[in-house]
């Protein structure tokens, strides 16, 4: 594959209080807006956002999960609204959500996150998951976010375990990107990746070693300083960049396993994505002493390191292993082929190490 692609959102915005910058940016992209908000963001922030917004704007709390059904659901609540512009407020379902309206229905479409949990808010992907919370199905916009606005006050006023998750989403970046490079698998955008996607994903992970620990510590006190600006840019903006101009590999594959083991639900998706890199990195040849390194990581941030952290059991692993080599698209963005036994054999050695 020869032709290179490189994608991105139109618009990037980060700081404190960065919210306050939302009518002016809606100004320009549209007049009647649907705003898609988890139920806790609705509740604390709606006076605020109301005031931002104006009477015009209708404001709507999703229920909790991104189905097809919770999809259609507000999709339809858009319609009858009129809205030519929606905005997705909150985590990573919230998000998805209000990115399958878009899909639906067309329109412009802005992202505030209030969590840093993962790199979804950057990305064209939305992730839809069946009534029982295992994935079924991701589903893609025509184009990158119009605009993502992060205010990094809402961020860190956020309990850190959300902070945690979005750090270990996006360690697995420069891994996965480099297994696609390997393996001549192709970026989100069906082409080749670029120079940039390669010193992005490089760049994130050198700030994430650099700062994740202080940063995390910040964001336990509530405080804001240069890593913490740092860290979240990492984490959404460089994150998201990296995952859909370099590719997924066995980090996310494994995700699909993860889905249907009851144990591993409560968790969030960065904290499965962490441990599933530490899973490639022991199916990567010569790859001990990095494994051994980002293991010593995970511990100092708090993230698990072994299937048993999660509930996990033996019995789990295998089950793991043979759902995510029957459904993930992306099992065979590995320099190596790949079988369910070896998936198995490198979760299981973990519980030795």
């Amino acid at each position: 594959m020869t032709t290179r692609i490189f994608g991105a959102p139109h618009l990037y915005i980060q700081g404190p209080d960065a919210l306050d910058r939302l009518p002016d940016l809606l100004s320009g992209l549209g007049s009647r807006v649907f705003l898609v908000a988890d139920p806790f963001v609705a509740e604390r922030y709606g006076p605020r956002l109301a005031g931002l917004l104006g009477p015009s704007a209708a404001i709507a709390a999703f229920g909790g999960e991104c189905t097809s059904a919770e999809i259609d659901r507000m999709a339809g609540l858009a319609e009858s609204h009129g809205a030519d512009i929606v905005v997705g407020m909150g985590g990573g379902k919230a998000i998805d959500t209000t990115k399958g309206v878009r899909i639906k229905r067309g329109g412009r479409i802005v992202i505030v996150p209030t969590i840093a949990s993962n790199d979804s808010p950057t990305s064209r992907l939305s992730v839809i998951y069946k009534e029982d919370h295992a994935l079924s199905e991701v589903r893609l916009m025509a184009t990158n976010p119009d605009a993502v606005l992060v205010d990094s006050k809402l961020i860190a006023e956020a309990p850190v375990r959300f902070f945690l998750a979005g750090i270990g989403d996006a360690l697995s970046k420069k891994y996965e990107a480099t297994q696609c490079v390997m393996s001549g698998a192709a970026n989100f955008y069906g082409g080749a990746q670029t120079e940039c996607l390669r010193a992005i994903s490089s760049h994130c992970d050198m700030v994430l070693r650099r700062d994740a620990v202080a940063a995390a510590g910040d964001v336990r006190a509530q405080r804001i300083s240069p890593e913490v600006e740092s860290v979240i840019e990492a984490a959404v903006l460089l994150s998201g960049l990296a995952f859909e101009n370099g590719g997924l590999s066995i980090a996310h594959s494994l995700t699909r396993g993860f889905s249907v083991v009851p144990a591993m639900q409560p968790y969030l998706h960065g904290e499965q994505v962490a441990f599933g890199t530490l899973v490639q990195l022991a199916m990567t040849p010569d790859a001990e002493a990095e494994r051994d390194e980002f293991a010593r990581l995970l511990g100092q941030l708090g993230l698990p390191r072994r299937l048993s952290d999660f509930g996990g059991t033996d019995q789990d692993a295998q089950r793991i292993a043979d759902v995510t080599f029957d459904t993930s698209p992306y099992i065979r963005n590995f320099e190596r082929p790949v079988t369910a036994a070896f998936i198995a054999g490198a979760i299981r050695s973990l519980e030795t190490d």
